[in-house]
């Protein structure tokens, strides 16, 4: 019996390179074909636009325009929940301002307090971020922060209730062809049990301080979250509805699939023809996914942004396009249920 295992053991390590090793072959030899069925578009007409949350706020030009220049009704972003808001990014030079709850400070006694940031920069080396930190309108420290998230310590002396806001100023953004100096901030921590986190505390000034370019903090997903750059960049925010799913690791796009179908049943003029846009190689799965969730009575077009959209993002590789080959197939497997007990 164990010999019998141990032969299957290493028929699988002996077999699973060279499947694999074919499957490169075949990517490398009909690459083109691949990404166009992956990436391709095929828009229809629709009066709802549905834009992934995920996507590069690069991209939100491209929905404003469509949006613009065809007659949909609504903008439908969507998201989860993710690790990737736990820190909030702050991507330009620009100030991360906190306002404290007025509740939080009470305590009228001058003594000296410990004010923490926790933060960490998206590389180090030459790419880490230098950030200034104050209290009030006052310079108290400045700081350079790598890619280990850490706490990032001052002193200050004066009583709790004199603080109006407690500011991160990130002044030194660099990018060029090997990195970009991005800072992530999650919260203020003052005396080791008070904790202020971004999220529906803070707003970024993007640039000049009190400048017209400022993004308030008062989002939980990537849906709300894109859901604020449209209505920022123009479009009104009666006509912008952010779709949000809970948190999930694996299997995203199914997630927010069943979010916006279950929204889907409440919307009032029940719309049975959309566009969604998302992104190269990705875009393909979305549509399978969308198709097998939504079923066949709601008709889904779909617009794919070129990959050079993503930033940093030059040409793909033979292994992201296998990977996504796989996930393809995976997604089809998992999507099966939904398309025969429907």
């Amino acid at each position: 019996m164990k010999d019998r295992k141990k032969r299957r053991i290493l028929i699988a390590l002996v077999i699973v390179p060279f499947i694999t090793a074919g499957l490169l072959i075949f990517i490398f030899i009909c690459q083109d074909s691949i990404v166009n069925y992956l990436s391709s578009t095929n828009k229809i007409k629709a009066d709802i636009l549905l834009y992934e949350g995920w996507l590069p706020e690069t991209a939100v030009e491209v929905a404003i325009n469509e949006f613009k220049t065809n007659d949909y009704n609504l903008i439908i972003t969507t998201g989860l929940k993710s690790d990737d808001l736990d820190f909030c990014m702050v991507p330009m030079n620009g100030y991360l301002i906190f306002y404290p709850a007025s509740d939080l400070f009470k305590d009228e006694q001058i003594r000296i307090h410990l004010i923490e940031i926790l933060a960490h920069s998206k590389m180090g080396g030459k790419y880490s971020s230098h950030f200034n930190f104050y209290v009030n309108d006052s310079l108290t420290a400045e700081f350079i922060a790598d890619e280990k998230e850490r706490k990032y310590s001052i002193k200050w002396t004066g009583a709790l209730k004199d603080i109006d806001s407690v500011m991160v100023h990130f002044d030194d953004d660099y990018l060029d062809e090997g990195g970009d100096k991005n800072l992530y901030v999650k919260e203020i921590i003052i005396d080791n049990n008070i904790i202020i986190p971004y999220k529906f505390n803070s707003v970024y000034d993007v640039g000049r301080l009190g400048g017209t370019n400022r993004i308030i903090n008062d989002y939980d997903t990537h849906g709300e979250l894109s859901r604020n750059i449209i209505i920022r960049n123009g479009i009104n925010s009666s006509s912008v509805v952010a779709v949000t799913g809970g948190r999930a690791n694996i299997n995203r796009t199914i997630k927010s699939a069943l979010a916006f179908r279950n929204w889907l049943k409440t919307y009032d003029d029940k719309s049975d023809e959309i566009n969604i846009i998302s992104m190269g190689i990705h875009s393909r799965r979305t549509l399978v996914t969308y198709k097998s969730i939504l079923g066949k009575k709601v008709k889904i077009g779909i617009i794919s942004l070129p990959e050079s959209e993503k930033p940093g993002i030059r040409k793909l590789k033979y292994l992201d396009i296998l990977t996504e080959v796989l996930n393809l197939v995976y997604y089809r497997i998992i999507l099966l249920p939904y398309s025969i007990f429907r």
